[in-house]
């Protein structure tokens, strides 16, 4: 690999010393071409080992048949929905029994791939906001599709990333989230300052709606992100204010938020109505669903696993109706006279329902071992929408009205994941906690510590992975491979106090999770240290960073895909700034202390024998910027002293994975199982 150069920038902070050997990469035209030269060579590697090929043609053969479906929305008598089964996801409408493909953003010329990243039908069902991103970089163009005719309409709403569009109850415009167009002048920790709502009416121009000093009665910071929200049965408008990074919900999953109303008359002027706070981010709230004149929010405050409670939106009166216990309330809806609750309980889906007369709950049946990967309610409120997988088992959509019916819109995958067992672990933290792990490996397999193994975690935001059906990994489980996921702390295995014990002066525990599960693999004979790799993705190169430059000895290969790994400059790039609360911030003592503990970047060792890397970098990626992955692929080639690789595979007409082509998903995963067979000796 070529050596890059070195012009180390040193910086001091409250006393720390951080001496940074290649800052350069974080500007200019030369990150780009030392990135695309270091991919040309990684690809040249990956080519020639001796599974690479047959493992791309397994990785196409299982995922040919399998139907992806996601993003089911429903509006009048239609039912909208994204499905998979070439290049990239088409919009497909169904009504009554009958389905058609109404935008195939592969037909869509341009000098990259294009993908829909986000829909919204109107609610007539007549029109649909859709959000057209090139190249895997998430910023969308907005544009407006006509169900009867097909014609896609642009507007002048661009630069829009989870737009969350809105539309007003008789669907003559819609809201949408958008960032200012970027300045190369503004520093890139603050080109996406001061986003708005815009809204759009149909044949008019785009207004701003929600805006920082746009209207004093809603106050915000400059990182703050606003959205508008219009339920169907409130007479109340709500515009929500993210204060940090999400999951890309406006309902559920949330981080730090607060929520305002104001009345529907309100929207004529959106410069002067008053807005009233109904949530504020010291309520600790993560969920909520709005129904009438009642608002029920999920809540960790004073609940570790987090508590319902149903406040008055007419006189602010609170009281609980569901309390806090073993689970971790995922989020909540009301359905037909039932609040019906989303659970987590040790990663796995679980539902409940309250009546909302008698105030009873009792358990909904849901299939066992899997997740909810969806689930949306039918704007009439009495049924919802809900999407199950499990690791063995395919997506099924089935229709919830008090009991689910399975709805036969998913066609059942022919992936044979009849030979592989699934094993749940309980692996002992060195504090003594219990950390939750999944091992997939083919049945008979002998633990005396021969079997390769791949281990993966994540541990932030409280997000959990997905306990999901993935046909990717059977081509590496079927020749004999392990694969284990690791509930490590930082996550939502055990609801919030998981993802507070895991979360900024906290974060060592993410990391010694990772390497305690690791340790406890290999203390139960299902690997050896010659045969283990670590892997993770974005937030989860905290823990496969960390692990890596604490306890090389430990692994004999690391993966990370467009991850975070000099985390004290995350927040001078341009999705750093809304990721500080959870991890940090160099303005401040405590902040720049929790960074320290995971920038893994600065603690690489000269003359340190780690083991063999692969890193992935997407040169589009709109979350983690390029040249994270590539500054410590750098780092980590000057400073090894092994005779093993470390390699940066660069996808140029790539992402963070999210708007990625199947072909793009099957290379990476087909690259990553080659690279592992060869140094795990599979």
């Amino acid at each position: 690999m070529t050596d890059a150069r070195v012009d180390t920038v040193v910086d001091t902070v409250f006393g720390h010393r951080l001496a940074d050997p290649y800052r350069w990469m974080e500007e200019g035209a030369e990150l780009r071409e030392w990135a695309l030269a270091q991919g040309a060579k990684t690809a040249e590697h990956l080519a020639g080992l001796p599974l690479q090929q047959e493992l791309r043609a397994r990785m196409d053969e299982v995922t040919s048949d399998t139907v992806e479906v996601t993003g089911f929305a429903m509006a009048g008598d239609r039912v909208f929905f994204l499905r998979q089964t070439g290049a990239v996801p088409v919009l497909v409408v169904r009504e009554g029994d009958e389905e058609r493909v109404l935008l195939d953003p592969a037909t869509i010329e341009g000098d990259e791939h294009t993908t829909l990243e986000f829909f919204a039908p109107s609610p007539d069902g007549r029109l649909v906001v859709c959000g057209l991103a090139q190249g895997g970089s998430e910023q969308c163009h907005v544009h407006v599709l006509d169900v009867a005719t097909g014609e896609l309409t642009p507007t002048e709403i661009r630069h829009s990333l989870h737009g969350h569009p809105e539309w007003l109850p008789d669907s003559s415009g819609f809201f949408c989230h958008r960032y200012s167009t970027p300045d190369p002048a503004v520093p890139p920790g603050r080109r996406r300052d001061d986003s708005a709502t815009w809204f759009q009416p149909l044949g008019g121009e785009p207004t701003i709606a929600l805006r920082r000093g746009h209207n004093p009665t809603l106050p915000m910071e400059p990182v703050d992100r606003p959205y508008m929200l219009l339920p169907k049965d409130s007479e109340l408008v709500f515009a929500l204010v993210s204060h940090s990074a999400s999951s890309g919900s406006t309902t559920e999953e949330l981080t730090a938020f607060s929520l305002y109303a104001t009345e529907r008359a309100g929207l004529a002027d959106l410069t002067s109505c008053p807005w009233r706070k109904i949530i504020d981010r010291t309520d600790e709230a993560s969920a909520y669903a709005i129904h009438g004149d009642t608002i029920y929010v999920v809540t960790h405050k004073d609940a570790p696993r987090s508590e319902v409670q149903a406040w008055s939106l007419t006189d602010g009166t609170r009281r609980t109706v569901v309390p806090g216990g073993d689970r971790s309330v995922i989020g909540v809806k009301v359905i037909g006279d039932h609040l019906v609750i989303r659970d987590i309980e040790a990663g796995t889906a679980r539902m409940r329902r309250m009546s909302l007369n008698t105030n009873e709950i009792e358990d909904v049946p849901l299939p066992e071992g899997g997740m909810v990967a969806q689930w949306t309610a039918h704007p009439d409120g009495k049924s919802a929408l809900i999407v199950f997988s499990s690791w063995t088992r395919s997506a099924t959509a089935y229709r919830y009205d008090g009991e689910l019916h399975d709805t036969g819109w998913i066609p059942k995958s022919t992936v044979d994941f009849s030979g592989i067992e699934i094993t749940q672990l309980r692996a002992p933290a060195r504090d003594g906690v219990l950390i939750p792990m999944t091992v997939l490996h083919r049945k008979g397999i002998l633990l005396d510590g021969s079997n390769p193994t791949m281990m993966s975690g994540y541990g932030s935001y409280g997000i959990l992975l997905r306990r999901a059906f993935n046909p990717r990994l059977l081509p590496w489980l079927e020749r004999g491979g392990v694969y284990a996921l690791a509930g490590i702390r930082g996550g939502g295995e055990y609801g919030e106090e998981w993802h507070q014990a895991g979360r900024l002066l906290n974060k060592e525990n993410t990391i010694t999770d990772f390497v305690d599960c690791a340790e406890h693999l290999i203390n139960t004979g299902y690997t050896s240290s010659r045969r283990l790799a670590g892997h993770g993705g974005s937030a989860g190169g905290i823990p496969t960073g960390g692990a890596l430059v604490r306890r090389p000895d430990l692994f004999a290969a690391m993966v990370s895909e467009v991850a975070v790994f000099n985390c004290t400059r995350k927040e001078f790039s341009a999705n750093g700034p809304v990721n500080a609360p959870e991890f940090g911030s160099v303005s401040t003592e405590d902040g720049l202390r929790a960074l320290l503990i995971i920038d893994s970047y600065l603690r690489v060792v000269d003359g340190t024998e780690y083991p063999a890397v692969l890193l992935t970098a997407g040169l589009n990626d709109p979350r983690v910027a390029a040249w994270q992955p590539a500054k410590m692929a750098a780092r980590l080639q000057a400073a090894t002293s092994s005779d093993r690789p470390v390699l940066l595979r660069v996808e140029e007409h790539g992402g963070h994975g999210l708007g990625s082509t199947r072909a793009q998903r099957n290379g990476v995963m087909a690259d990553i199982f080659a690279f592992l067979a060869t140094e795990l000796e599979l």
